[in-house]
């Protein structure tokens, strides 16, 4: 395919974008909800077309996919809801005040939000329904408003092909306007609709590499564009020692069925342990029974992790403490390396770093002095564990210095397992997330998408409905400071 021929090709398809965009931004927030809950019914009635196809693209196991795609069409109707309710537009209605404290008449202001225009989403591989095509990026955007070109990731083609199909077809039946969601497969295409001046922001979910190098590119456009990529996260885990001593086999067995759940190609998968050195947890840890070796969604996975696997392994410091047997082809057998933290404080940069797939690394401690210096070496996590009692120390410091550094805290649970709700926070500081201040996973996730526009002394005819006296469809809306649901 030519640059002429994929530049042609790209500006058609974002004509189309753009102008069901508007269509759709106009659309009755009810009428969007109903077109979203009608995708969620045509994916669960594709189902036995759709899980096979993962399964053997994929190497993941039945109900893991089927749990899967039960979550990527609850995560649609949740958002249906979440439009449909309307407090996500953040309303506020300010009427004219000629008395207004700040010494000047308050003018009539109202404040609603809007979509940002059409959204390029990049599929990951590691979910192939709850992150891929019509998956959360692909939810909220359309919740928001916003058209949607998806790039398929190259491990699952065939059923990024037939879940697009899937979705086409139930949004055309919908009566949703033609146009609003697309699917590319060549990287050079995605990468003209990334840079094409009519699309409004990015969506990513996978490696450093390749999500800071399109964040780059969304950055360096003649119109900087927002990129929400989720990038690499290690999810440490802070053992004290008195939980360490009250609970040594629930620390082994939970870390072990969490670090190596999916293989540990899950972006929450806890990578650093870090345990009192004077406890039973490393020979707990030295003789848990690890599961058998699964094979890797791709060749490029295993190869990533083998690499990773042998670079910490050989680094000063560094020894195996546990490992499931002999690696098979594509299928490496879980492995747990250990070190000291004196080790990995001096060494952060290589030693805290991710390595997707079932290995992970253990670090003893000497003191909990120790565990409040290492929380403050560390880059961006999307979560950070504390597994403690409450009367400890030095929980308090603990938690305030890895609020700073992650997304989400976790208290005595394991961070595997992100579930799609109202509360939930799935973001982090940089290489954690390339946009700390959001959320891919739960509703707030629908925020990525748009951006504020305030009216100030509009004819209310010529309001969007949700900023006028009285709203044809009510919403949550803060009047005059007060706030009214």
């Amino acid at each position: 395919m030519t640059e002429t021929t994929i530049t042609v090709g790209v500006d058609r398809l974002v004509a189309d974008a753009v102008s069901a965009g508007r269509t759709w931004a106009r659309t009755p927030r009810a009428e969007r909800a109903r077109v979203l809950g009608a995708v969620a019914e045509a994916l669960d009635a594709a189902a036995d077309r759709l899980v096979p196809l993962a399964q053997r693209e994929t190497h993941l196991p039945e109900p893991r996919l089927s749990g899967e795609l039960t979550r990527t069409t609850f995560q649609l109707r949740l958002l249906a809801a979440i439009v449909t309710e309307g407090g996500y537009l953040d309303a506020r209605v300010d009427h004219a005040d000629p008395n207004w404290p700040m010494g000047a008449p308050r003018p009539d202001l109202r404040r609603t939000a809007v979509p940002l225009g059409p959204v390029l989403v990049f599929a990951a591989s590691n979910f192939p329904f709850a992150f891929s095509v019509a998956g959360g990026d692909t939810a909220s955007a359309l919740a928001a408003g916003c058209p949607v070109v998806v790039k398929a990731h190259e491990g699952h083609p065939q059923l990024s092909v037939a879940t697009a199909e899937v979705v086409t077809a139930a949004l055309a039946a919908a009566g949703a306007p033609a146009g609003l969601f697309a699917l590319v497969s060549d990287p050079g295409t995605a990468r003209a609709v990334l840079t094409h001046p009519d699309v409004k922001a990015g969506a990513f979910t996978g490696s450093i590499p390749g999500g800071r190098t399109l964040s780059d590119i969304a950055s360096s456009r003649p119109e900087p564009i927002p990129f929400f990529g989720e990038l690499s996260s290690v999810n440490p885990v802070f053992v004290t020692r008195s939980a360490a001593a009250a609970r040594a086999e629930e620390i082994v067995t939970g870390f072990v069925g969490s670090f190596t759940v999916g293989a540990g190609q899950i972006c929450t998968k806890p990578g650093v342990l870090l345990v009192p050195e004077d406890s039973d947890l490393m020979d707990r840890l030295s003789r848990a029974p690890l599961p058998e070796p699964a094979r890797l969604l791709n060749e490029r996975i295993a190869a990533g992790h083998g690499r990773t696997r042998e670079e910490l392994a050989g680094q000063p410091g560094v020894t195996v403490l546990a490992a499931g047997g002999p690696d098979q082809a594509d299928s490496p057998a879980p492995a747990l390396l250990t070190t000291t933290a004196d080790h990995l404080v001096k060494e952060v940069e290589s030693l805290f770093t991710e390595c997707f797939g079932p290995t992970a690394l253990v670090v003893t401690y000497r003191d909990e002095a120790q565990l409040l210096e290492i929380a403050e070496a560390i880059d961006g996590q999307l979560t950070a564990t504390i597994v403690a009692e409450p009367t400890d120390e030095v929980v308090s410091a603990l938690a305030e210095a890895l609020a700073r550094k992650a997304g989400r805290l976790l208290w005595n649970q394991w961070p595997t397992g992100v579930s799609v709700t109202y509360a939930q926070q799935h973001g982090g500081p940089y290489p954690a997330t390339t946009a700390p201040a959001t959320t891919s996973v739960g509703t707030a996730a629908i925020d990525r998408f748009t951006r504020p526009v305030a009216w100030q002394g509009f004819p209310d005819l010529l309001l969007p409905d949700e900023l006028r006296e009285v709203p044809s469809a009510p919403v949550p809306r803060r009047v005059d400071g007060q706030l009214h649901a």
